[in-house]
């Protein structure tokens, strides 16, 4: 019988050796889910004796990792923000850079307010959820051109009893939309450029759905669609926030200024890399 402690050292260990990034987070992780225990019990109860179906489920999460499938795919979760979600090969995985639009959104948005937000390519939900989950006034629709993925939003948007205030449309970006507008609009839409998909870490390139990371020849596409519509569907004075790829702040500020966008800016991420353009708007420029 093996205990949590040894354990946890010799996945760390095993996953060293494959050259993982961050073994004793991966090798933890995997062992909460498999062992059934909690980070706490890892470090108070560091003795307790695995079963034998316990140490085969760590070592199976163990193997799969060494050949760079991402824990999230793994486990089939991953914590982004303040929540938990469901996450499968449909989906993107949600990673802490997109935290930073969560971030600007509830800035902007007081707790009591009421307002309504869209998002583009909605994939697992985390942008959408993690507003709404703080925002108890707040209702939001989520939109993705694949099933799948709404799938996963749907379930996702149940598991934190916010399926009341959620609702999930599948479309081409704001195809469908009418003449509906929106308070906040986020986009995390694909951006990376089509030829430097095969340079990415195997657990992108090889795991994640490459619709939601082909930007195109130079990374651009979906900008240059969606800076148009993203002001058409936004209410006066209301607000954006897209993600960027850490190199493209110049081009997509140029884009939605050229669309008539106010107060554009770029905003940074923990790693100080340019992350979200965020705007505005403006009465002034709509002639309103």
């Amino acid at each position: 019988m093996t205990t949590l402690v040894k354990a946890w050292k010799a996945g760390r260990e095993q996953l060293g050796a494959a050259a993982i990034d961050q073994p004793a987070i991966d090798a933890r992780l995997m062992l909460e889910v498999a062992a059934g225990v909690s980070r706490t019990e890892i470090i108070t109860d560091p003795h307790r004796e695995l079963t034998e179906e316990q140490t085969f489920a760590y070592e199976e999460f163990l193997a799969r990792r060494a050949r760079r499938e991402p824990v999230s795919h793994i486990l089939g979760r991953k914590g982004f923000w303040k929540i938990m979600l469901n996450v499968t090969p449909d989906v993107l995985t949600p990673r802490p850079d997109t935290e930073v639009i969560v971030d600007e959104a509830l800035k902007a948005f007081p707790e009591a307010m009421a307002f309504n937000m869209l998002d583009l390519g909605v994939g697992s939900g985390a942008i959408l959820l993690s507003v709404l989950a703080e925002r108890p006034a707040a209702k939001g629709l989520g939109v993705d051109v694949s099933s799948e993925a709404l799938a996963v939003a749907r379930e996702n948007a149940a598991n934190l009893d916010l399926d009341g205030r959620v609702a999930l449309l599948r479309g081409d970006w704001t195809a469908g939309l009418g003449d509906a507008t929106f308070d906040l609009v986020v986009s995390n839409p694909p951006y990376i450029a089509t030829d430097e998909i095969e340079t990415l870490d195997p657990e992108v390139r090889d795991h994640e759905p490459r619709l939601a990371l082909d930007g195109g020849a130079d990374g651009l596409d979906a900008y240059r669609l969606l800076a148009p519509e993203i002001l058409r569907v936004l209410k006066v004075g209301g607000m954006f926030a897209v993600e960027i790829g850490h190199t493209q702040s110049t081009a997509v500020e140029a884009l939605f200024r050229e669309a008539g966008a106010a107060q554009v800016r770029t905003i940074k991420d923990l790693a100080l890399r340019d992350r979200v353009v965020a705007g505005a708007k403006n009465p002034l420029e709509t002639g309103v």
